[in-house]
């Protein structure tokens, strides 16, 4: 799949596409849930996740997203990002859209962890955080 957005942006779900470089620069070096990421965990995340959606510029990655499932009954969204020169433009609303309501899980529930960005969820029906999710982070222990 491939998504013309105009102004030379594109979304596309080829993972062979996905510049992991682009990507491991960004989680590791700004993301907040992934600062640290080893490359080799980003390139295997990349891999193995269900689904990918890049965001492109004139064929240069600017934004990702990947998705997790167990196949049936839900789907996690992680690794959401657009870099900052490229904000605010509904690209982000556009990417998370294509990634949850154009693919293969769109008839899933779909749950995500996050510290901001509530208002751009919610637009995609994403409820408020909730008080029955419960979270195990062995780095906490």
């Amino acid at each position: 799949m491939r998504r013309d957005l105009g102004d030379g942006y594109e979304l596309d779900d080829d993972r062979d596409r996905v510049d992991v470089d682009a990507v491991h620069a960004y989680l590791s070096g700004e993301a907040y849930w992934a600062k640290g990421r080893p490359r080799t965990e980003v390139e295997r995340l990349v891999r193995e996740s269900q689904r990918v959606v890049g965001l492109y510029k004139d064929g240069a990655q600017v934004g990702y997203c990947r998705a997790a499932s167990d196949g049936v009954s839900f789907a996690y969204l992680a690794d959401v990002y657009v870099l900052p020169d490229h904000r605010g433009r509904g690209l982000g609303l556009e990417l998370v859209r294509e990634m949850v309501e154009r693919g293969p899980y769109a008839d899933r529930k779909w749950i995500l962890h996050t510290r901001d960005m509530h208002a751009l969820y919610a637009k995609l029906g994403f409820g408020a955080p909730g008080e029955r999710l419960m979270e195990r982070d062995p780095t906490k222990r």
